[in-house]
């Protein structure tokens, strides 16, 4: 078995999959037909990926563990900067979903009302 690999999505991008047998979505605001490939990670790249693309978005996201075992698409792992990371060269099917954990992060700091 090929190690598994990591996205995160939006839950409603992830239920729209599951609704139409295909996940078509490369990254935060990018398609799959927009970038060519959809960005997945290993498990200790999942943390920075959320906390450099994701920190601001206030909607609730999942973390697809997937097996590349799965995929009718091609993973290739490529550079980026000085790491690698697996791209998947075709949409993902629901089938190749092993897991789909919810992301919970912290509520964010608001300012005290206090003087």
């Amino acid at each position: 078995m090929t190690e598994q690999i990591f996205h995160v999505a939006t839950a409603a991008d992830w239920e729209a999959a599951v609704r139409h047998g295909a996940y078509a979505t490369s990254t935060r605001g990018r398609t799959l037909a927009e970038e060519g490939f959809i960005h997945a990670s290993r498990r200790e790249q999942v943390q920075p990926v959320l906390e450099r693309w994701y920190a601001d978005l206030d909607e609730p996201l999942v973390l697809l563990v997937i097996d590349p075992d799965r995929l009718a698409a091609e993973v290739r792992v490529e550079a980026v900067g000085d790491d690698t990371y697996p791209h998947v060269y075709g949409p993902i099917e629901p089938t190749a979903v092993v897991d789909v954990q919810p992301i919970r992060r912290p509520a964010p700091c608001r300012p005290s009302s206090s003087p």
